[in-house]
């Protein structure tokens, strides 16, 4: 397995993105996230102004610490398909999807976005508190299964620009057609003084935006410095807090909360990344790993599905990770995630909850801080999102 580029080492215990100093230049709360020394917001912009902004401007994120891969070789393909139930051979270039590793129990071991770049080549996002254990269980995959693969690391910057302005801002830096680059898809495009760019349109946060890997590490600061400064009417650096409620309220996953090793795609509603052409069980195609657990789950939610993630509303103080649910006196569930949504104005948040009380509309009590609170599941996404489809 081929390495390039280099780490950006705080100390011994926290890495640094080529952010950093950015980010301390403006006055930035830095905590540690994933083993990265990570801005949580921004001395200028409140949590709720730096969400709200991102959902009726553009917000700016630092996502370097996500481990950017490239797969390639005459294998790259049957890895892929090994390590995740997607249709990876159908995928056209420059085309993405999102899709989870699995263990050979249908665990998830981490989600993930994988793009095509040509017939045997594809770039793969992977989350940074995952980072070790997915390179050690990629190496492993490659080597029991005898698979020509180079798997090299690419190094360097990764900003998220993410609401309804991203567009317009971005198109200021470049004379590519952004219009043609549609949600999912991605690109080589020139910015400029900053060089070329891998640009993919889509996001964390339910709105159209960009996710742009920049190698230089001096051209992406520069880059990121030229929009917050040059682009300041439509643009703001946006930290972890915002992120995560924005993500909460688009009803996305977060790793270690409504994701881990002991549950399948199907418990966490995530049965969509399973190709169609890999939903038969003794199909050839149908030789990802976990396929006996996933597939059977699939065929058979009524006696195989025993728990499932939903959305909730509730009243009082915001649930949070790890608060116990019940309906009655029993017990049903726990929540993954929750907080205050600034965009509804009320409380949201995930949990895992035991059937049939997964359905939308019933009543649940989380119990919040030793209190009991009345909640109700709530259907997901709890915005719409703004995807841009051409």
């Amino acid at each position: 397995m081929a390495v390039k580029g280099k780490e950006f080492s705080t100390s011994p215990e926290l890495l640094k993105t080529c952010f950093h100093d950015l980010h301390v230049s403006l006055n930035a709360t830095m905590v540690p996230f994933a083993g990265y020394s990570m801005p949580v917001l921004y001395k200028a912009h409140t949590h709720l102004a730096s969400h709200k902004w991102t959902r009726t401007n553009a917000g700016l994120f630092d996502v370097s610490h996500m481990l950017q891969h490239k797969f390639s070789g005459p294998d790259a393909v049957k890895l892929l398909e090994i390590v995740t139930p997607g249709d990876i051979q159908g995928l056209s270039d420059f085309n993405s999807t999102l899709s989870v590793l699995l263990n050979d129990k249908g665990g998830i071991i981490d989600d993930t976005i994988i793009t095509r770049w040509d017939k045997d080549t594809f770039y793969v996002v992977t989350n940074a508190g995952c980072r070790d254990k997915d390179l050690a269980f990629l190496k492993s995959e490659i080597q029991k299964n005898g698979l020509s693969v180079n798997h090299e690391i690419i190094y360097g910057g990764l900003l998220a620009l993410q609401g309804p302005k991203a567009a317009q801002t971005l198109q200021q830096f470049t004379s590519a057609d952004l219009s043609k680059l549609t949600f999912g898809s991605s690109t080589f495009l020139n910015l400029g003084s900053f060089g070329d760019v891998h640009v993919a349109r889509g996001g964390y946060t339910g709105e159209d935006g960009f996710e742009i890997s920049i190698t230089d590490p001096k051209a992406a600061v520069d880059f990121a410095k030229a929009l917050i400064e040059e682009k300041s009417d439509t643009v703001i650096p946006v930290g972890l807090a915002a992120r995560d409620s924005l993500r909460l309220e688009a009803g996305m996953c977060l790793y270690g909360h409504e994701l881990n090793e002991s549950i399948t795609p199907i418990e966490a509603g995530l049965a969509w990344v399973i190709g169609k052409n890999r939903r038969q069980l003794g199909d050839s195609a149908a030789n990802f790993n976990g396929a006996q657990t996933i597939l059977s789950q699939l065929n058979n939610k009524k006696e195989l599905v025993f728990k499932t993630r939903i959305g909730f509303t509730s009243k009082g103080p915001a649930a949070r990770e790890n608060c116990d649910i019940f309906v009655r006196d029993e017990k049903v569930g726990i929540v993954t995630s929750g907080s205050p949504s600034p965009s509804l104005g009320g409380n949201i948040g995930m949990a895992y909850i035991n059937k049939p009380y997964n359905k939308i509309g019933t009543d649940i009590t989380i119990l919040v801080r030793g209190k009991p609170r009345s909640a109700t599941v709530a259907k997901m996404p709890f915005l719409q999102p703004n995807y841009y489809r051409g």
